[in-house]
């Protein structure tokens, strides 16, 4: 047998039953490539269902206030995925009168969708012969050649792109697109590769070669900006201040207690901070710390109470009543220090 068949013969016996793989709707199977960027399998599953039920279709997704979008979206992070996707179903709203485009080139152009998920859902929904090159597929093509050519250079995908094309049976390619991805997820996994389980295991070089771990090989380093970010909130109050983060940074629309960021760590506690909406010499009490961990930064956050000058956070902040702060989109960190404090 070829190397297509026995990965598929694999993958008939032994794949995850998923909601998105019961489907050939590009609606749901765009919705859950989206999610899946970043994200674990069963993390995504409870959104996509989630998603699901609020917006039935794309006319649906295109006309929801983005306010309850992100609000929906909240605790599954990367949150442009979100924004992306609204603007993407306006696209197809307003260009395709709500139907999802079928070929390959104009499901490219759609707003988030790169190479890999128009590929995906060409493939997935239509059947076309697109190969999908994800970080799984990368692994798995890496270790069959045991080439260790880096994955993140321009030569390196142009490369295993060709290594996915070649191997790409044109009579069944959404089958097969799909068991490689499950090959690199349940077996051809990054650290503890199961190689005696392996169903093309007599194909692959790095085996034969003892350089699995080895592969595949990125050239860059991500390097990690740690953010010192320090929020605030009303001591003895049942009102909390919210204000919306409008520039092209994390979080971008979603809201946020009022925030003051500074270049190196440090205890607003003991350093009285001359913030316009707090009393001077107003008492400022650290209540909680915590770091959140996102791709390319860490964010260290410490929240405070201290006393505001209303007509000064009126002016710059909205009022929000303790008991409906839920009803706004937050970051998952903000989320977590209210539900503790605010009960």
């Amino acid at each position: 047998m070829t190397f297509s068949k026995n990965l598929r013969n694999w993958y008939f016996k032994n794949s995850r039953n998923l909601p998105w793989r019961n489907t050939t709707d590009p609606y749901q199977i765009w919705l859950s490539e989206i999610m899946l960027q970043q994200t674990r399998v069963d993390q995504a599953t409870a959104y996509y269902y989630k998603f699901i039920e609020n917006f039935e279709s794309i006319t649906d997704l295109a006309n929801a206030d983005e306010q309850e979008l992100l609000k929906l979206w909240q605790g599954l992070g990367y949150y442009s995925r979100a924004r992306n996707l609204h603007h993407a179903a306006q696209q197809i709203r307003d260009e395709y009168n709500g139907k999802f485009p079928e070929d390959y080139k104009t499901i490219r152009k759609l707003k988030g969708v790169g190479d890999y998920t128009a590929a995906a859902i060409a493939s997935f929904a239509f059947n076309l012969p697109y190969a999908v090159l994800d970080g799984n597929v990368f692994r798995v093509l890496s270790r069959i050649n045991n080439d260790p050519t880096p994955i993140d250079t321009c030569t390196g995908k142009k490369l295993f792109q060709a290594y996915a094309d070649a191997l790409l049976p044109i009579n069944d390619p959404a089958q097969y697109n799909q068991a490689i991805m499950e090959l690199g997820a349940l077996i051809c996994t990054p650290k503890k590769p199961d190689c005696p389980t392996c169903p093309v295991q007599e194909y692959c070089k790095a085996y034969r070669a003892g350089t699995q771990l080895e592969l595949p090989v990125k050239s860059k380093k991500i390097k990690i900006k740690e953010r010192y970010f320090h929020y605030f909130i009303p001591s003895n109050s049942q009102t909390i201040y919210f204000s919306k983060r409008s520039a092209k940074d994390i979080w971008q629309n979603m809201f946020e207690l009022p925030m003051h960021e500074t270049e190196q760590d440090a205890n607003m506690s003991d350093q009285k901070p001359n913030l316009p909406f707090l009393k001077k010499q107003t008492p400022i009490e650290l209540v909680f710390q915590t770091k959140h961990i996102l791709t390319h930064q860490r964010i260290i956050a410490k929240f405070y109470t201290a006393h505001f000058i209303d007509e000064m956070a009126n002016k710059q902040f909205i009022i929000i009543e303790n008991k409906d702060y839920s009803n706004h989109p937050v970051p998952v960190l903000i989320a977590h220090f209210l539900e503790q404090y605010l009960g």
